[in-house]
């Protein structure tokens, strides 16, 4: 792991606030911007997961996504499918059973808590897009160079 510490910035969305409603399935279910800083100059590729952490599946994924070029900025709104050709064919596993982002959706009433995670990678990873988290995780393992977080909540 780096020595630097990968900063990660939602736009949109202040560290522990609530989720805009665009970015929700109750919204546009739309993916949101992230702003890196300090990233290592060894980051080859990035990747995305968001979980809800209040799902009684432990750390629920709702969404994976990786083989991203290297930037200081991921777009929001990024297209569903297995592969995304607007970004450098990213690959978006599964996450809350689809190939695409699937925003926060609580049940009515209850207030959940979530959090985005992005990963530098020192290598653009090979694994199918079927792949679910724990795959993904298991492969990038020993790639991952820096982490950084952001969470939020919705009801």
């Amino acid at each position: 792991m780096s020595h630097w510490i990968l900063e990660v910035t939602c736009i949109g969305l202040n560290n522990c606030g609530r989720f805009p409603v665009e970015y929700t399935g109750r919204g546009a279910d739309r993916s949101p911007e992230f702003v890196l800083e300090n990233l290592s100059p060894d980051a080859k590729t990035l990747a995305v997961k968001l979980e809800d952490l209040s799902h009684p599946i432990k750390e629920f994924t709702h969404w994976l996504i990786w083989n991203i070029p290297v930037s200081d900025r991921i777009p929001g709104g990024i297209p569903a499918g297995k592969t995304v050709s607007a970004l450098g064919n990213a690959c978006q596993g599964i996450g809350y059973g689809f190939h695409r982002y699937a925003g926060p959706k609580p049940p009515k009433g209850k207030t959940h808590t979530y959090r985005f995670t992005v990963y530098a990678l020192d290598c653009e990873l090979q694994i199918s897009a079927n792949s679910m988290k724990r795959s993904f995780l298991k492969k990038a393992g020993k790639h991952i160079i820096q982490a950084g977080s952001v969470v939020g909540v919705f009801e």
